[in-house]
């Protein structure tokens, strides 16, 4: 798959996508004529980087779960990798839980305005 089929599957920009591979998170195999190619395998590791960003994972926290994804899908039996991969879903449920927080205060606060807006008189609206 070629770097702009990839963006549009993802809703990923291709300098996102170009950033990921400069920072080697991604390494797509090239053509003779070094065009990028992305394997499936290449899709879903983006995938997975594009839902830690909104949960404010660095790219080494990055880096490091697909370490562990990678060593794990090769069959890695090191019992250190899923102590890892745990602690990994553990603060995922964390960030989860503030966003979730964060979203319902900013809902009240929208409907705090609202209801302001609805209690200005008239008169006031209108100029």
């Amino acid at each position: 798959m070629q770097i702009g089929e990839v963006a549009e599957r993802l809703g990923l920009s291709l300098r996102t996508i170009r950033h990921y591979e400069e920072v080697g998170l991604v390494v797509p195999a090239r053509t003779q004529g070094g065009f990028r190619l992305y394997s499936e395998e290449d899709v879903q590791r983006l995938a997975l980087i594009r839902r830690m960003k909104p949960l404010g994972f660095t790219l080494e926290e990055m880096r490091d779960l697909l370490e562990i994804t990678d060593r794990l899908a090769r069959g890695d039996d090191d019992p250190g990798l899923l102590t890892r991969l745990q602690l990994f879903e553990k603060t995922v449920a964390e960030r989860a839980d503030r966003l979730r927080e964060q979203l319902a205060m900013a809902r009240e606060f929208a409907e705090q305005l609202r209801r302001q807006r609805m209690n200005v008189p008239k008169a006031v609206s209108a100029r």
